[in-house]
C-alpha cells in the first residue's frame, strides 16, 4: 500500500473533524447522544504518541532497571516512604508542646484501655501494654496521618481472641505474621482491597463487635462465668449463671459505667459565648479544665477506684475482685514463638494442661486468620484515616506499612496485634495534636508505666477496667446511619443488618465473610441488570429508528439481560436498530460471542443494527470471533447508514479510500476498522 497506517489515521480524524459541523443538523425528541468521535486506545494512537514511543521501546532492560533504583532514592520517594521527612523539618516549639499535651492526655487513656483490652483476648493484664508502645514508636516514622494513634483497640483484640483462642505464644504469632502479610500486600498495592467492604457492611461489622465486646466485659462486672464464642452463646452462659452475681463488682462497674458516660457528657459543654474569641479569661480557663476532666475520665476512675481498693484491701475488707500480680519492667526483646512447649496442668488449681504444638500446628490452628486479620486491620485503618483526612488524599500502601512493621515489632515485645483506634484517635485530635509526634509521648508513658507504677495496677478492680471498655465502645454501635440510609437507599440496610445479624450469630470471622459475600451478590446482580434506554426517534430525512441506549459495560452477567432486550425490541418492529455504545467502556469474550449470535439473528431477519461510538479498544475484542459489525461514530454517518439500502458491509476494505466510497469516513464495519489498524 502506497499510506501508512498512521497517514490513513490522520487523514480520517481530520475529514471526522470536518463532519462535525454537519452533526447540529440532526435533532431527536428527548436525549442527544453523546457523539465521541476520537477514541485514542493503545491499537489507536496519535502520530505523535507513536513516533515518541519508538525510541522508549528501544530501550534495553537494564536501563529500565536503573531508572527504577534511581526512583527509590529520589527524595521524594523516601518523604513518601518515610513521613517524618516531610513534617520534621518544619516542626517547631509550638508543634512540640501541642503533642506534648496530646500524647500524654492520650496515654492516660491508653494505659487502662489496654489493661482491659487483655481481658477481651483472654490474656493477663501486662499484654495489652506490651502492645501499646513499640507501635507508637514506630507510626511516629512511618505514619502519614497525624491524628492516629496505634495500640490496642477492640476489633484487634477481638479478632485475635477468635484465632489464637487466649493462647499469648499464639497470639504473638499472629501479629508477627499478619505484619508480615500486610508488608506484601504494601508491595502489591492492595489497598484498594478496602473499597469491596460497603460502608452498611462495615458499620454493621463495627457495631457486632462493640456489642460483642460489650458481652465480653460483663462477665467482670457481673462476676459470673461467660462460655462460648458467638454473642449468644456467652449471654446464654451467663444468664445461665446468674445466680452467682457478685452484688459489689455489679455496683461498681455499673456505677463506673454511668459516671464516665457523665463525664463525658461533661466535657462536651462549654461556658460563656459560643465564638471561642469572645469568651474571658475565666471562662476559657473552665472550659480546658471541665474539657480536660472529660478526656482524662478513665484515667481518673482508675485512679480513684485504685485508691478506694488499695485501702479496703490494707484493712481487710476489700469486696472487689482485683486485676492481680502484673510484672515489673519491659518485656524482653525477643522473636516470637514459633513453638508451644507443652505444659502439665494442676486439677487442684484448675489449670488445664497445655498441648505442645510445632509452628506448622500453630499456623494450622491460627488458620484462615492470617488473612481475615490484616483486611480486617485495614478496613478499621482505613476509617479511622477517612475520618481525619479533611478531604486530602489517603496513601493507603503506606499505611498498609506503617501497621504492618508496627506490629512486627510489638510481636518483639510479646505485644498482641494494635490497629488505629477511632476513639483513642479522636482524643488525640482533640487534645491538640499537631504531628504524629504525638504517638512518641504516648508510648513513653506506656514504657514509664511498665517501669514504676505495675506494683500498683495490681489494685486495680477488674469490674472498673470493664466499665471502661463498655463506655468506650458502646459509642461504636452506628445506630445513627440507619435513618439516612433508609431515607437514601433502603436497599443498603440488607447487607449492612446481615453483617449486624451473622457477625452476633456465628463466629465473627464468619459472620464477616458471609455479610462481604451477600454484598458482592448484590453487586454482581445489579452488574447483570443494566439499565436499558428505548427511544424511537426519527432523522430530519423521515427515516425511523429505534435507540437503544446500555448504562454499563459488555461482560458476562449484563450481556445475556441486553440481548434479550435488544432482541425483544428488535422482533416487535422492523424499523433499524441502534445500539448508542457510549458508555460501553469495555467488555469480555462472553459478551462478545452474544454480541456476535445477536448481529447474526438481525442479519437472517435482513434488519438493520448499527453500533454507535463503540470504542476501538471494545471492537478489538471481537477480532478474535470475526464479528461484521457496522459502526458510525457522527450521526452524519448514522443518517448516511439509516438511509442507505442493500450496502454490503462483508468483505474488507483495505484503504480508507474505498471505506469512504463505500459507506461514507465515518461509518465502516468491523473487518474494515481492522484492516486499517493493521495496514
Amino acid at each position: 500500500m502506497g499510506n501508512s497506517t498512521l497517514e490513513n489515521e490522520v487523514t480520517f480524524r481530520k475529514r471526522t473533524e470536518l463532519s462535525q459541523n454537519l452533526e447540529a443538523q440532526f435533532h431527536s425528541s428527548s436525549t442527544e447522544f453523546i457523539l465521541i468521535t476520537d477514541h485514542r486506545t493503545s491499537k489507536h494512537k496519535s502520530l505523535e504518541q507513536l513516533e515518541a514511543s519508538k525510541g522508549a521501546n528501544d530501550q534495553s532492560s537494564d536501563t529500565c532497571c536503573s531508572r527504577q533504583c534511581s526512583n527509590l532514592c529520589r527524595m521524594k520517594t523516601l518523604k513518601k516512604r518515610l513521613p517524618i521527612l516531610g513534617w520534621l523539618p518544619k516542626y517547631n516549639s509550638s508543634d512540640a508542646f501541642g503533642d506534648l499535651i496530646a500524647g500524654l492526655t492520650v496515654g492516660l487513656t491508653v494505659i487502662p484501655q489496654g489493661l482491659a483490652y487483655s481481658g477481651v483476648v483472654g490474656l493477663p493484664p501486662q499484654y495489652g501494654l506490651y502492645g501499646s508502645f513499640m507501635g507508637c514508636f514506630v507510626y511516629v516514622l512511618l505514619g502519614t496521618c497525624k491524628d492516629c494513634t496505634i495500640g490496642s483497640t477492640a476489633v484487634a483484640s477481638l479478632m485475635t481472641y477468635q484465632f489464637a483462642q487466649g493462647s499469648w505464644q499464639r497470639s504473638v504469632l499472629l501479629t508477627f505474621l499478619t505484619g508480615f502479610i500486610e508488608l506484601l500486600m504494601a508491595i502489591f498495592r492492595l489497598g484498594y482491597l478496602v473499597e469491596f467492604v460497603s460502608g452498611p457492611v462495615s458499620a454493621g461489622f463495627t457495631s457486632a463487635v462493640a456489642l460483642i465486646v460489650c458481652t465480653s466485659q460483663m462477665k467482670y462486672i457481673l462476676g459470673v462465668n461467660s462460655d462460648g464464642v458467638s454473642f449468644l452463646q456467652r449471654w446464654i452462659s451467663m444468664i445461665g449463671d446468674i445466680g452467682h452475681i457478685r452484688v459489689a463488682d455489679s455496683c461498681l462497674g455499673f456505677g463506673c459505667v454511668v459516671l464516665l458516660l457523665a463525664m463525658r457528657a461533661l466535657g462536651r459543654l462549654s461556658l460563656g459565648p459560643k465564638e471561642p474569641t469572645q469568651r474571658n479569661g475565666w471562662q476559657r480557663a473552665v472550659n480546658h479544665l471541665i474539657r480536660f476532666v472529660g478526656i482524662s475520665r478513665n484515667a481518673t476512675v482508675v485512679l480513684a477506684t485504685t485508691v478506694l481498693a488499695m485501702h479496703l484491701e490494707a484493712g481487710g475488707r476489700n469486696p472487689f475482685v482485683l486485676t492481680g500480680y502484673i510484672p515489673p519492667g519491659l518485656p524482653t526483646l525477643a522473636l516470637p514463638p514459633f513453638s508451644i512447649e507443652p505444659q502439665p496442668g494442676n486439677a487442684t488449681a484448675g489449670i488445664a494442661p497445655v498441648p505442645g504444638e510445632t509452628f506448622l500446628e500453630m499456623v494450622h490452628n491460627l488458620g484462615y486468620g492470617l488473612l481475615i486479620v490484616p483486611l480486617i486491620a485495614l478496613l478499621e485503618n482505613a476509617s479511622v484515616c477517612k475520618a481525619f483526612a479533611k478531604g486530602k488524599h489517603i496513601d493507603m500502601t503506606q499505611e498498609l506499612i506503617a501497621t504492618g512493621v508496627a506490629n512486627i515489632a510489638n510481636s518483639l515485645f510479646s505485644g498482641y496485634r494494635s490497629n488505629s483506634g477511632l476513639a483513642r484517635s479522636a482524643i488525640n485530635n482533640a487534645s491538640g495534636c499537631r504531628t504524629s509526634m504525638s504517638n512518641l509521648y504516648i508510648g513513653l508513658v506506656v514504657v514509664l508505666a511498665l517501669s514504676f507504677l505495675t506494683e500498683y495496677f495490681c489494685f486495680i478492680p477488674r469490674a472498673v477496667l470493664a466499665a471502661i471498655l463498655i463506655s468506650a465502645v458502646i459509642f461504636q454501635v452506628q445506630y445513627q446511619i440507619v435513618i439516612p440510609m433508609w431515607h437514601s437507599k433502603r436497599s443498603d440496610l440488607v447487607p449492612g443488618v446481615l453483617a449486624f445479624v451473622t457477625c452476633l450469630v456465628l463466629p465473627l470471622e464468619i459472620g464477616i465473610l458471609v455479610a462481604i459475600a451477600a454484598n458482592q451478590l448484590f453487586i454482581l446482580y445489579h452488574a447483570a441488570r443494566p439499565k436499558v434506554v428505548l427511544e424511537q426517534l426519527e432523522t430530519e430525512q423521515g427515516i425511523q429508528f429505534i435507540k437503544i441506549t446500555p448504562d454499563r459495560c459488555l461482560i458476562f452477567p449484563s450481556v445475556e439481560f441486553l440481548r434479550t432486550m435488544v432482541l425483544k425490541s428488535g422482533s416487535r418492529t422492523t424499523l433499524p436498530i441502534v445500539i448508542d455504545c457510549t458508555y460501553i467502556y469495555a467488555a469480555d469474550f462472553t459478551a462478545a460471542k452474544v454480541i456476535s449470535s445477536m448481529v447474526d439473528d438481525f442479519r437472517s431477519r435482513q434488519q438493520k443494527i448499527i453500533f454507535f461510538n463503540l470504542k476501538p479498544s471494545v471492537v478489538s475484542i471481537f477480532e478474535g470471533l470475526n464479528t461484521r459489525l457496522v459502526l458510525c461514530y457522527n450521526m452524519h454517518a448514522l443518517s448516511q447508514e439509516l438511509s442507505s439500502t442493500g450496502l454490503d458491509r462483508s468483505h474488507s476494505m483495505d484503504t480508507l479510500e474505498e471505506v469512504e466510497r463505500a459507506v461514507g469516513p465515518d461509518c465502516v464495519s468491523t473487518a474494515s476498522t481492522l484492516s486499517l489498524a493493521r495496514s
